[in-house]
């Protein structure tokens, strides 16, 4: 079953990549997604 994250996760997440404070993969590792899905999440904002 795959996880579903819900809108405010996701917005959270991208605000903390367009910081940019940490890398990609510190912020993937942090929060267990994979760095692939979270620049998907990125593109569509």
């Amino acid at each position: 079953m795959r996880k579903s994250y819900s809108g405010e996760f996701k917005a959270k997440v991208v605000l903390e990549i367009l910081k940019e404070e940490k890398t990609i993969s510190q912020i993937a590792s942090e929060y267990g997604i994979h760095p692939n899905q979270l620049l998907k999440w990125k593109k569509r904002q």
